[in-house]
């Protein structure tokens, strides 16, 4: 099977992209990192990519007028590498419509919460504030609904009582870098995949819609 190329977005430090580039060197992934993309200059996560021998893009969202002006120069972009899958690794932007449809059912997220809980920010201390017994964090096919597409994989953790918004963030990067390139390695062996119906599946059959429950060791 041809390896899949992947271009991955960030603006931050971009741990889970380091997760996704370590597990494509120790031959977990079946793909390559044709791009990364920052929409903030400096940033860590470029740093990363350029230390990996990975090309880097900037596109200063501050340099356009409008969010649809600025996600058709990532589209344009982007495209030169024909991806096969883009990866949200920390990407701060709310995407538009036209972006989100232009590459529907080859776009994944991660987000720090057991989805549908918690879209948006804050997540742990919204976790915390509201006395769960659990918290954790979700893979997802990306929609025009913020933090509202399809579920792939979730790790759910038991939230302790020693907890506070830190530590928990602490354990749930931890989570992430385990379920976000499980989830890069099921899409590049065609196993995970997003249906016409807007469904899940793996291996063929159609996920609960609470994904892959990924259990820590």
């Amino acid at each position: 099977m041809a390896e899949k190329s992947i271009v991955v977005l960030i603006s931050g430090s971009g741990s889970n992209l380091q997760a996704i580039i370590d597990a494509i060197a120790s031959g977990q992934i079946n793909g390559r990192i044709a791009a990364v993309l920052s929409n903030k200059t400096g940033v860590f996560g470029l740093e990363r990519a350029r230390a990996a021998g990975i090309p880097q893009i900037v596109i200063n969202h501050n340099d356009y007028d409008s969010r649809e002006h600025f996600d058709t120069a990532m589209i344009e972009a982007i495209d030169t590498y024909t991806p096969d899958l883009i990866v949200l690794a920390g990407f701060m932007r709310i995407l538009s419509a036209e972006f989100v449809r232009h590459y529907q059912g080859r776009m994944l997220n991660i987000h720090p919460s057991l989805l549908p809980k918690y879209k948006g920010l804050h997540t742990h201390q919204r976790a915390l504030d509201a006395g769960d017994a659990q918290h954790g964090c979700t893979v997802h096919f990306v929609t025009e609904e913020l933090d509202g597409g399809p579920l792939a994989i979730q790790a759910p953790l038991d939230i302790l009582p020693t907890d506070n918004a830190d530590s928990l963030q602490q354990r749930i990067h931890h989570a992430e870098h385990n379920i976000y390139p499980l989830a890069v390695e099921w899409f590049c062996a065609d196993r995970l995949a997003l249906s016409v119906s807007g469904s899940v599946q793996l291996d063929g059959s159609i996920l609960q819609p609470e994904g892959y429950q990924f259990i820590q060791e």
